[in-house]
Protein backbone atom coordinates (compact mmCIF):
# COMPACT_ATOMS: atom_id res chain seq x y z
CA UNK A 1 0.00 0.00 0.00
CA UNK A 2 1.41 3.22 -0.66
CA UNK A 3 1.92 6.15 2.40
CA UNK A 4 -0.98 7.79 0.54
CA UNK A 5 -3.57 5.15 1.31
CA UNK A 6 -4.29 6.08 4.73
CA UNK A 7 -6.82 9.33 5.21
CA UNK A 8 -4.66 11.01 7.45
CA UNK A 9 -1.69 11.42 5.16
CA UNK A 10 -3.92 11.85 2.12
CA UNK A 11 -5.89 14.76 3.04
CA UNK A 12 -2.45 16.32 4.54
CA UNK A 13 -0.56 15.53 1.40
CA UNK A 14 -2.49 17.88 -0.18
CA UNK A 15 -1.07 21.10 0.03
CA UNK A 16 -1.61 24.58 1.29
CA UNK A 17 -0.80 27.17 -1.97
CA UNK A 18 2.76 28.21 -1.05
CA UNK A 19 1.33 31.78 -2.41
CA UNK A 20 -0.77 32.82 0.38
CA UNK A 21 -0.93 29.65 2.67
CA UNK A 22 -4.43 28.94 1.15
CA UNK A 23 -5.91 25.42 2.43
CA UNK A 24 -7.63 24.61 0.12
CA UNK A 25 -6.03 24.73 -3.21
CA UNK A 26 -6.83 27.66 -5.58
CA UNK A 27 -8.11 27.30 -9.15
CA UNK A 28 -5.58 28.78 -11.46
CA UNK A 29 -8.19 30.36 -13.94
CA UNK A 30 -5.63 31.24 -16.94
CA UNK A 31 -4.56 30.41 -20.13
CA UNK A 32 -0.97 31.84 -19.90
CA UNK A 33 1.90 33.23 -18.05
CA UNK A 34 3.67 36.20 -18.07
CA UNK A 35 7.54 35.04 -18.42
CA UNK A 36 10.25 37.15 -16.76
CA UNK A 37 12.31 37.15 -20.60
CA UNK A 38 11.85 34.52 -23.61
CA UNK A 39 11.77 30.85 -22.43
CA UNK A 40 12.34 32.01 -18.71
CA UNK A 41 9.31 31.71 -16.51
CA UNK A 42 8.32 30.10 -13.37
CA UNK A 43 7.36 26.81 -14.14
CA UNK A 44 4.56 27.30 -16.56
CA UNK A 45 4.13 28.87 -20.10
CA UNK A 46 0.94 28.15 -21.56
CA UNK A 47 -1.96 26.18 -19.86
CA UNK A 48 -2.84 23.32 -22.13
CA UNK A 49 0.61 22.38 -20.69
CA UNK A 50 0.32 22.80 -17.43
CA UNK A 51 -1.71 24.41 -14.69
CA UNK A 52 -0.65 24.82 -10.98
CA UNK A 53 -4.06 23.47 -10.20
CA UNK A 54 -3.84 20.46 -12.49
CA UNK A 55 -0.79 19.88 -11.11
CA UNK A 56 -1.63 19.31 -7.28
CA UNK A 57 -4.23 16.83 -8.62
CA UNK A 58 -1.58 14.87 -11.11
CA UNK A 59 0.60 14.62 -8.12
CA UNK A 60 -1.92 13.78 -6.08
CA UNK A 61 -3.18 10.32 -7.90
CA UNK A 62 0.42 9.49 -8.53
CA UNK A 63 0.78 9.07 -5.28
CA UNK A 64 -2.27 7.58 -4.40
CA UNK A 65 -1.26 4.62 -6.69
CA UNK A 66 1.54 4.45 -5.74
CA UNK A 67 3.27 6.05 -9.53
CA UNK A 68 5.93 8.14 -10.75
CA UNK A 69 3.69 10.20 -12.90
CA UNK A 70 0.06 11.49 -12.99
CA UNK A 71 -1.86 13.16 -16.12
CA UNK A 72 -5.24 14.38 -16.00
CA UNK A 73 -7.93 13.94 -18.64
CA UNK A 74 -11.01 15.82 -20.14
CA UNK A 75 -12.77 12.38 -20.05
CA UNK A 76 -11.75 9.02 -19.19
CA UNK A 77 -12.01 8.08 -23.04
CA UNK A 78 -9.90 11.14 -23.99
CA UNK A 79 -7.56 9.16 -21.13
CA UNK A 80 -7.75 6.06 -22.99
CA UNK A 81 -6.95 7.48 -26.29
CA UNK A 82 -3.59 9.00 -25.18
CA UNK A 83 -2.66 5.02 -23.65
CA UNK A 84 -3.21 3.51 -27.16
CA UNK A 85 -1.42 6.14 -29.16
CA UNK A 86 1.67 4.91 -27.44
CA UNK A 87 1.63 2.24 -30.16
CA UNK A 88 2.00 2.30 -33.32
CA UNK A 89 0.31 0.17 -36.78
CA UNK A 90 0.69 -3.38 -36.61
CA UNK A 91 0.52 -4.02 -32.99
CA UNK A 92 -1.96 -5.55 -30.86
CA UNK A 93 -4.22 -5.15 -27.91
CA UNK A 94 -4.99 -7.83 -25.78
CA UNK A 95 -7.92 -6.60 -23.77
CA UNK A 96 -10.48 -8.03 -21.54
CA UNK A 97 -13.80 -9.78 -23.21
CA UNK A 98 -16.04 -7.96 -20.57
CA UNK A 99 -14.79 -4.62 -21.20
CA UNK A 100 -16.54 -1.13 -21.07
CA UNK A 101 -18.47 0.13 -24.11
CA UNK A 102 -17.03 3.48 -24.79
CA UNK A 103 -13.58 1.94 -24.34
CA UNK A 104 -14.63 -0.92 -27.29
CA UNK A 105 -16.45 1.32 -29.50
CA UNK A 106 -13.09 3.24 -29.52
CA UNK A 107 -10.81 0.53 -30.43
CA UNK A 108 -13.18 -1.16 -32.79
CA UNK A 109 -14.31 2.00 -34.62
CA UNK A 110 -11.24 4.71 -34.69
CA UNK A 111 -8.33 2.68 -33.60
CA UNK A 112 -8.75 -0.48 -36.55
CA UNK A 113 -8.44 2.51 -39.13
CA UNK A 114 -4.64 2.80 -38.51
CA UNK A 115 -3.83 -0.42 -37.83
CA UNK A 116 -3.87 -1.57 -34.50
CA UNK A 117 -5.64 -4.62 -33.67
CA UNK A 118 -7.50 -5.82 -30.05
CA UNK A 119 -8.22 -9.81 -29.41
CA UNK A 120 -10.93 -10.01 -26.70
CA UNK A 121 -9.75 -12.74 -24.14
CA UNK A 122 -10.93 -14.12 -21.02
CA UNK A 123 -8.55 -12.37 -18.68
CA UNK A 124 -10.15 -14.19 -15.85
CA UNK A 125 -8.15 -16.96 -16.40
CA UNK A 126 -4.21 -16.17 -16.58
CA UNK A 127 -3.41 -19.09 -18.50
CA UNK A 128 -6.27 -17.64 -21.26
CA UNK A 129 -3.87 -13.98 -21.52
CA UNK A 130 -0.56 -16.82 -21.86
CA UNK A 131 -2.43 -18.44 -24.80
CA UNK A 132 -3.83 -15.79 -26.43
CA UNK A 133 -0.70 -13.48 -26.68
CA UNK A 134 1.99 -12.92 -29.72
CA UNK A 135 4.58 -11.05 -30.08
CA UNK A 136 2.53 -8.19 -31.71
CA UNK A 137 0.90 -8.14 -28.39
CA UNK A 138 2.05 -4.83 -26.86
CA UNK A 139 -0.51 -3.60 -24.59
CA UNK A 140 -2.74 -5.83 -22.45
CA UNK A 141 -5.29 -4.11 -21.28
CA UNK A 142 -7.78 -5.31 -18.36
CA UNK A 143 -10.30 -4.04 -16.02
CA UNK A 144 -10.43 -5.22 -12.62
CA UNK A 145 -13.45 -5.14 -11.40
CA UNK A 146 -14.85 -5.28 -14.96
CA UNK A 147 -17.89 -3.78 -15.94
CA UNK A 148 -20.54 -4.44 -15.47
CA UNK A 149 -20.25 -8.33 -14.65
CA UNK A 150 -17.77 -7.40 -11.72
CA UNK A 151 -15.22 -10.22 -12.78
CA UNK A 152 -11.61 -10.24 -11.49
CA UNK A 153 -8.43 -10.73 -13.17
CA UNK A 154 -5.22 -11.66 -10.97
CA UNK A 155 -2.86 -8.52 -11.65
CA UNK A 156 0.49 -9.74 -10.82
CA UNK A 157 -0.31 -12.81 -12.66
CA UNK A 158 -1.19 -11.10 -15.81
CA UNK A 159 1.42 -8.38 -15.03
CA UNK A 160 4.27 -11.64 -15.09
CA UNK A 161 3.28 -12.91 -18.23
CA UNK A 162 2.77 -9.08 -20.13
CA UNK A 163 6.41 -8.43 -19.48
CA UNK A 164 7.93 -11.83 -20.41
CA UNK A 165 6.39 -10.86 -23.55
CA UNK A 166 7.93 -6.89 -23.52
CA UNK A 167 4.18 -5.45 -23.55
CA UNK A 168 2.84 -3.27 -21.32
CA UNK A 169 -0.35 -3.89 -18.84
CA UNK A 170 -2.66 -1.20 -18.36
CA UNK A 171 -5.40 -1.49 -15.38
CA UNK A 172 -8.46 0.28 -15.43
CA UNK A 173 -9.04 0.71 -11.79
CA UNK A 174 -12.12 2.75 -11.75
CA UNK A 175 -14.54 0.33 -9.97
CA UNK A 176 -11.92 -0.22 -7.17
CA UNK A 177 -10.47 3.01 -6.84
CA UNK A 178 -7.27 4.09 -5.32
CA UNK A 179 -8.97 3.30 -2.05
CA UNK A 180 -9.26 -0.59 -2.23
CA UNK A 181 -6.92 -1.13 -4.90
CA UNK A 182 -3.51 0.02 -6.42
CA UNK A 183 -2.43 -1.46 -9.73
CA UNK A 184 0.68 -0.50 -9.96
CA UNK A 185 2.61 -2.40 -6.81
CA UNK A 186 1.09 -5.72 -8.33
CA UNK A 187 3.20 -5.04 -11.37
CA UNK A 188 1.15 -2.96 -13.67
CA UNK A 189 2.84 -0.10 -15.78
CA UNK A 190 0.00 2.01 -16.56
CA UNK A 191 -2.97 2.82 -14.30
CA UNK A 192 -6.26 4.69 -15.73
CA UNK A 193 -8.93 6.25 -14.04
CA UNK A 194 -12.62 7.15 -15.04
CA UNK A 195 -12.38 10.13 -12.65
CA UNK A 196 -15.89 11.05 -13.23
CA UNK A 197 -17.08 8.08 -10.93
CA UNK A 198 -15.37 7.50 -7.24
CA UNK A 199 -12.58 10.02 -7.21
CA UNK A 200 -14.71 12.94 -8.28
CA UNK A 201 -17.77 11.03 -6.38
CA UNK A 202 -20.38 13.36 -6.68
CA UNK A 203 -21.35 13.42 -10.30
CA UNK A 204 -20.89 16.67 -11.32
CA UNK A 205 -17.41 16.64 -13.57
CA UNK A 206 -15.86 14.68 -16.25
CA UNK A 207 -12.65 13.64 -16.20
CA UNK A 208 -9.84 10.82 -16.83
CA UNK A 209 -6.66 10.10 -14.83
CA UNK A 210 -3.41 8.29 -16.06
CA UNK A 211 -0.66 6.93 -13.64
CA UNK A 212 2.43 5.56 -14.65
CA UNK A 213 4.83 3.15 -13.12
CA UNK A 214 7.71 5.16 -14.34
CA UNK A 215 9.13 8.93 -15.02
CA UNK A 216 9.77 7.96 -18.17
CA UNK A 217 6.43 6.10 -19.84
CA UNK A 218 4.91 9.42 -17.83
CA UNK A 219 6.61 11.89 -19.72
CA UNK A 220 5.47 9.79 -23.08
CA UNK A 221 2.05 10.05 -21.93
CA UNK A 222 2.22 13.77 -21.25
CA UNK A 223 3.89 14.48 -24.51
CA UNK A 224 1.16 13.34 -26.14
CA UNK A 225 -1.40 14.99 -23.78
CA UNK A 226 0.27 18.37 -24.82
CA UNK A 227 0.63 17.43 -28.42
CA UNK A 228 -3.04 16.44 -28.79
CA UNK A 229 -4.52 18.88 -26.06
CA UNK A 230 -7.51 16.92 -23.86
CA UNK A 231 -6.48 18.29 -20.99
CA UNK A 232 -8.41 18.81 -17.76
CA UNK A 233 -9.73 22.07 -17.00
CA UNK A 234 -9.13 24.12 -13.77
CA UNK A 235 -12.17 24.49 -12.49
CA UNK A 236 -12.80 19.96 -12.58
CA UNK A 237 -9.11 19.47 -11.57
CA UNK A 238 -10.43 21.43 -8.61
CA UNK A 239 -13.21 19.23 -8.12
CA UNK A 240 -11.60 15.93 -8.43
CA UNK A 241 -8.85 17.19 -5.77
CA UNK A 242 -11.97 18.06 -3.32
CA UNK A 243 -13.84 14.62 -4.21
CA UNK A 244 -10.43 12.93 -3.45
CA UNK A 245 -10.30 14.59 0.01
CA UNK A 246 -13.57 11.85 0.78
CA UNK A 247 -12.95 9.12 -0.76
CA UNK A 248 -11.66 6.45 1.14
CA UNK A 249 -14.56 7.30 4.06
CA UNK A 250 -16.93 7.38 0.65
CA UNK A 251 -15.71 4.27 -0.66
CA UNK A 252 -16.50 2.80 2.74
CA UNK A 253 -20.03 3.28 2.78
CA UNK A 254 -20.20 2.33 -0.66
CA UNK A 255 -18.94 -0.65 0.00
CA UNK A 256 -20.80 -1.51 3.12
CA UNK A 257 -24.30 -0.46 1.19
CA UNK A 258 -23.47 -2.97 -1.58
CA UNK A 259 -22.49 -5.69 0.52
CA UNK A 260 -26.26 -5.43 2.43
CA UNK A 261 -27.34 -5.21 -1.08
CA UNK A 262 -25.63 -8.10 -2.83
CA UNK A 263 -26.95 -10.30 0.16
CA UNK A 264 -30.52 -9.05 0.00
CA UNK A 265 -30.57 -9.88 -3.95
CA UNK A 266 -29.30 -13.40 -3.04
CA UNK A 267 -32.50 -14.02 -0.93
CA UNK A 268 -35.08 -12.32 -3.81
CA UNK A 269 -37.09 -14.67 -5.82
CA UNK A 270 -37.07 -12.73 -8.84
CA UNK A 271 -33.39 -12.50 -9.33
CA UNK A 272 -31.08 -15.26 -10.79
CA UNK A 273 -27.73 -14.26 -10.71
CA UNK A 274 -26.44 -11.89 -8.56
CA UNK A 275 -22.54 -10.33 -9.35
CA UNK A 276 -20.20 -9.09 -6.59
CA UNK A 277 -17.31 -9.78 -5.58
CA UNK A 278 -17.69 -9.79 -1.83
CA UNK A 279 -19.85 -13.06 -1.87
CA UNK A 280 -18.27 -16.12 -1.37
CA UNK A 281 -20.23 -17.55 -3.82
CA UNK A 282 -18.31 -14.89 -6.59
CA UNK A 283 -16.34 -17.21 -8.88
CA UNK A 284 -13.55 -14.93 -8.61
CA UNK A 285 -13.97 -13.96 -5.01
CA UNK A 286 -10.46 -15.29 -3.31
CA UNK A 287 -8.31 -13.46 -6.11
CA UNK A 288 -10.52 -10.03 -5.28
CA UNK A 289 -10.21 -10.69 -1.62
CA UNK A 290 -6.34 -11.15 -2.13
CA UNK A 291 -5.99 -7.87 -4.15
CA UNK A 292 -8.08 -5.56 -2.89
CA UNK A 293 -9.06 -4.00 0.65
CA UNK A 294 -12.67 -4.21 0.05
CA UNK A 295 -15.38 -4.86 -2.80
CA UNK A 296 -16.45 -2.02 -4.39
CA UNK A 297 -19.93 -0.23 -4.42
CA UNK A 298 -21.29 -1.53 -7.67
CA UNK A 299 -23.35 -4.74 -7.78
CA UNK A 300 -25.68 -6.51 -11.15
CA UNK A 301 -27.73 -9.01 -11.55
CA UNK A 302 -29.79 -10.55 -13.79
CA UNK A 303 -33.80 -11.95 -13.87
CA UNK A 304 -35.04 -15.12 -13.81
CA UNK A 305 -37.35 -14.43 -16.55
CA UNK A 306 -34.15 -13.28 -18.59
CA UNK A 307 -35.94 -10.94 -20.75
CA UNK A 308 -34.51 -7.51 -21.55
CA UNK A 309 -38.87 -5.99 -20.73
CA UNK A 310 -38.16 -7.00 -17.30
CA UNK A 311 -35.18 -5.63 -16.70
CA UNK A 312 -36.38 -2.06 -17.92
CA UNK A 313 -39.47 -2.36 -15.80
CA UNK A 314 -37.24 -2.77 -12.89
CA UNK A 315 -35.48 -0.07 -13.18
CA UNK A 316 -38.51 2.66 -14.51
CA UNK A 317 -40.00 1.63 -11.04
CA UNK A 318 -36.82 2.43 -8.95
CA UNK A 319 -37.62 5.41 -6.67
CA UNK A 320 -34.46 6.31 -4.87
CA UNK A 321 -32.28 4.20 -7.63
CA UNK A 322 -32.19 7.23 -10.54
CA UNK A 323 -31.88 5.25 -13.93
CA UNK A 324 -28.74 6.96 -15.44
CA UNK A 325 -25.72 5.92 -16.92
CA UNK A 326 -22.18 6.31 -14.91
CA UNK A 327 -21.72 5.73 -11.45
CA UNK A 328 -19.60 6.35 -8.27
CA UNK A 329 -21.89 9.15 -6.72
CA UNK A 330 -23.45 9.68 -3.74
CA UNK A 331 -26.52 9.45 -4.72
CA UNK A 332 -27.29 5.73 -5.96
CA UNK A 333 -28.26 5.27 -9.74
CA UNK A 334 -29.26 1.92 -11.99
CA UNK A 335 -28.93 1.17 -15.70
CA UNK A 336 -30.04 -1.26 -17.84
CA UNK A 337 -26.53 -2.21 -19.81
CA UNK A 338 -27.86 -3.61 -22.34
CA UNK A 339 -29.23 -1.22 -24.14
CA UNK A 340 -27.23 1.70 -22.52
CA UNK A 341 -23.69 1.89 -21.39
CA UNK A 342 -22.65 -1.72 -23.34
CA UNK A 343 -25.37 -1.12 -26.47
CA UNK A 344 -22.47 0.01 -28.70
CA UNK A 345 -21.03 -3.96 -28.21
CA UNK A 346 -22.69 -6.47 -30.56
CA UNK A 347 -25.50 -8.59 -29.05
CA UNK A 348 -23.78 -11.77 -29.75
CA UNK A 349 -20.10 -10.96 -28.50
CA UNK A 350 -21.87 -8.76 -25.26
CA UNK A 351 -23.80 -12.10 -24.26
CA UNK A 352 -21.08 -13.73 -24.75
CA UNK A 353 -18.90 -11.63 -22.33
CA UNK A 354 -21.96 -12.15 -19.22
CA UNK A 355 -23.83 -9.34 -19.95
CA UNK A 356 -27.30 -10.42 -20.55
CA UNK A 357 -30.81 -8.56 -21.56
CA UNK A 358 -31.80 -8.46 -18.27
CA UNK A 359 -28.58 -7.58 -16.57
CA UNK A 360 -28.99 -4.48 -14.69
CA UNK A 361 -25.96 -2.53 -12.61
CA UNK A 362 -26.44 -0.76 -9.24
CA UNK A 363 -24.33 1.81 -8.71
CA UNK A 364 -25.14 1.97 -4.58
CA UNK A 365 -24.64 5.17 -2.78
CA UNK A 366 -24.80 6.85 0.68
CA UNK A 367 -28.17 6.61 1.37
CA UNK A 368 -29.52 3.93 4.31
CA UNK A 369 -29.06 0.67 3.29
CA UNK A 370 -32.88 -0.27 4.81
CA UNK A 371 -34.11 2.44 1.95
CA UNK A 372 -32.42 1.25 -0.93
CA UNK A 373 -33.01 -2.53 -0.13
CA UNK A 374 -36.92 -1.73 0.55
CA UNK A 375 -37.03 0.78 -2.70
CA UNK A 376 -35.21 -2.02 -4.99
CA UNK A 377 -38.10 -4.51 -3.31
CA UNK A 378 -40.53 -2.84 -4.03
CA UNK A 379 -39.31 -2.58 -8.10
CA UNK A 380 -38.39 -6.30 -8.10
CA UNK A 381 -42.02 -7.30 -6.89
CA UNK A 382 -43.43 -4.97 -9.16
CA UNK A 383 -42.60 -6.74 -12.13
CA UNK A 384 -45.61 -9.15 -12.95
CA UNK A 385 -47.83 -5.79 -11.64
CA UNK A 386 -46.34 -3.96 -14.10
CA UNK A 387 -47.22 -6.31 -17.36
CA UNK A 388 -50.42 -5.57 -16.82
CA UNK A 389 -50.10 -2.11 -16.86
CA UNK A 390 -50.78 -0.50 -20.76
CA UNK A 391 -49.07 2.69 -19.67
CA UNK A 392 -45.74 0.70 -19.15
CA UNK A 393 -45.73 -1.25 -22.35
CA UNK A 394 -45.94 1.80 -23.89
CA UNK A 395 -43.24 3.37 -22.25
CA UNK A 396 -40.67 0.54 -22.96
CA UNK A 397 -41.78 -0.10 -26.40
Amino acid sequence: MSQYANTTALIHGIPADPLTGAISVPIYQTSTYVQEAPGVNRGYDYARSGNPTRTVLEDLIARLEGGACGSAFASGLAAIDAVVKLLQSGDEILAVEDIYGGAFRQFTHIWSKFGIRVNYVDTTVAANVLDAITPETKLVWIETPTNPTLKISDIAAIARIAHANGSLLCVDNTFASPALQQPITLGADIVLHSATKYLGGHSDLIAGLVVTATKELGEQIRFIQNACGAILGPQDCWLVIRGIETLHLRVAQHCRNAEALAKFLLTHPAVDSVYYPGLATHINHDVASRQQSGFGGIVSFTLKSDTEEDAKTVVCQTGLFKLAESLGGVKSLCCHPATMTHKSIPSDRRRAAGVQDSLIRLSVGLEDAGDLIADLETALNGISQAKAKPEYAEALS
